[in-house]
């Protein structure tokens, strides 16, 4: 499998999400398990091939440098990345180092009303090595952080001046995750 997703209603307009989506400033406060931590610059995702950088960390790997590369970029609509070089503290990283380890993130806007949106993030590590896709159980390792990263764009659409405490979530979502092993 490798491919999960989740989807949440949202009372907000698809316009009002995609801003907040395209702005790689706002995804740690989205990021449901507290790794993602903060941009390397404030530029606006606007078109297929921009590329952001977000400064990231690991529980157990430490803190790292993804470059994502935007591979799907449909105003109001569709966003989707693909994360393609890394740096990392540790060399604990899972993997085989010499399959590519591509997999893809993305948001799916569907308007319902005016202010209402279905909102569906999706994550397909289908092309991971076979390494990685175990490390991340085909995905689901993400499910959690997903759902709440649903509720947190949802405050932050819909309360834009909420708190959402990012260090305490990415230590409730390890404790989560591991709690099930």
């Amino acid at each position: 499998m490798a491919s999960i997703s989740e989807s949440r209603e949202i009372r907000a307009s698809a316009a009002a999400i995609f801003a907040v989506l395209a702005n790689p400033a706002m995804h740690p406060d989205i990021d449901g398990t507290g790794m993602a931590q903060s941009a390397d610059d404030n530029a606006i995702i606007t078109k297929v091939g921009d590329v952001f950088v977000m400064n990231m960390t690991h529980w157990s790997l430490g803190d790292y440098g993804m470059e994502n590369l935007v591979v799907e970029c449909v105003q109001d609509r569709r966003i989707v990345w693909q994360p393609r070089a890394h740096t990392y503290e540790t060399s604990k990283f899972p993997g085989d180092g010499k399959t590519p380890e591509i997999r893809y993130w993305g948001w799916e806007l569907e308007p319902l009303e005016e202010n209402l949106t279905r909102v569906t993030e999706f994550f397909d590590g289908s092309r991971l090595s076979e390494g990685l896709r175990e490390f991340l159980k085909d995905g689901e390792f993400w499910r959690k952080g997903m759902v709440e990263s649903l509720k947190n764009l949802e405050r932050l659409v819909t309360a834009p001046d909420s708190t959402l405490g990012r260090a305490s979530k990415r230590r409730n979502y390890y404790e989560e995750v591991h709690s099930t092993d």
